[in-house]
């Protein structure tokens, strides 16, 4: 589990300890493979479930079923590739933006009513 604190809430705590089958590991709250999952399922969400509409949960679930089906025939792993060195590169170009921007610069912008 991440550090959300959904798993805290009393009813949660209950179930859990009613099955003991589940043991709860505690990742940290950045945790790069969390991530990861997190990116698969941005990848189930835009190719399966935001193409359709679905008239039913079963209807749902079947599709879901399918997308991981096709996915397990030819299973593509995610790979974090971005270097530190790229990390703190892009971190100095958003500095440097920030840094640009006049104060003001970014209120709205007050537009005139047409006459009728």
């Amino acid at each position: 589990m991440d550090n959300y604190g959904t798993h805290g809430h009393p009813n949660v705590k209950t179930w859990l300890d009613q099955h003991p089958r589940y043991v709860v590991h505690y990742v940290p709250t950045d945790c790069s493979w969390l991530n990861l999952i997190e990116r698969w399922f941005a990848e189930l969400t835009n190719k399966r479930i935001r193409r359709d509409s679905f008239l039913s949960v079963d209807e749902l679930i079947t599709a879901i079923e399918d997308f991981l089906a096709a996915w397990n025939q030819n299973p593509q792993p995610f790979v974090w590739t971005a270097t530190v060195n790229s990390i703190v590169a892009k971190l100095a170009r958003c500095r440097q933006t920030l840094e640009q921007i006049q104060l003001g610069c970014t209120a709205p912008k007050i537009r005139k009513r047409l006459s009728s």
